[in-house]
């Protein structure tokens, strides 16, 4: 029997004309029969630490009060085998040559999102994918990726990526979570030293899964998978 999986991404430093050199984005995915019990342990976990459940995760919400919490959500993540992260980072925005390829940002973002996710995809099992909620363009933009994924793999008949909608951010417990490991990812990335809280937080990412964060891993690593996308490099 395929297994069904929920796929939540987020991306960080996406727009081309943002004045931030390092682009970022992320999934996080689980079995879709895992995705209540693990929302309701990060629920459990907000309130052992004081938090309302109803409060959202960010990572930008980083902070030396709530760092405790931020460890336990990291070790949560990486003591539940059945979580997975893969983050595709692109170091420097400002050497895109878009021209050279015909393409504009858009249509390289696209091809970008496609080589984050298809290294998650296995043509036996079935994917649902959940965007968060950026701006006006969200619909536009789900539906033309879809397309995207589904052509590259062949997938006419949507039976392996079945749906890819967006999800308002602060209601999906897992998309917070890929939004923190996102942020640890590009903060290092980005070569910040801003917050000794968040500094930490990378710390631990790094101490548990083992990786620099600012290198490729093996393409087989299904733990935490860090793909640095190069324009003089094939896309993997």
């Amino acid at each position: 029997m395929p297994q069904t999986y929920n796929l939540y991404c987020d991306e960080s430093c996406h727009l081309e004309h943002d004045r931030q050199s390092a682009m970022v984005l992320g999934a996080v995915w689980c079995p879709l029969e895992l995705t209540r019990s693990i929302a309701l342990d990060i629920s459990a976990l907000k309130r052992r630490h004081g938090i309302a459940p109803s409060t959202e995760v960010k990572w930008v919400k980083v902070s030396p009060s709530k760092v405790g919490f931020y460890l336990d959500l990291i070790d949560y993540f990486f003591d539940r085998p059945e979580l997975h992260f893969r983050a595709l980072v692109i170091p420097d925005k400002s050497k895109l040559r878009h021209d050279a390829f015909g393409q504009d940002h858009d249509l390289w973002y696209y091809k970008m999102y496609f080589s984050m996710i298809k290294a998650v995809l296995s043509p036996g099992d079935v994917y649902r994918i959940y965007l968060d909620i950026k701006d006006t363009r969200s619909a536009d933009k789900v539906a033309k990726l879809q397309d995207v994924l589904c052509n590259n793999l062949y997938d006419f008949s949507r039976n392996i990526v079945e749906r890819v909608q967006t999800v308002r951010s602060h209601e999906v417990a897992l998309l917070q979570l890929c939004d923190v490991l996102l942020g640890a990812v590009s903060y290092v990335n980005r070569g910040l030293a801003t917050s000794p809280a968040k500094a930490g937080l990378v710390r631990r990412i790094q101490e548990r899964s083992g990786y620099s964060l600012v290198r490729t891993t093996l393409l087989r690593e299904t733990k935490f998978n860090v793909f640095v996308w190069r324009a003089s490099e094939p896309e993997a």
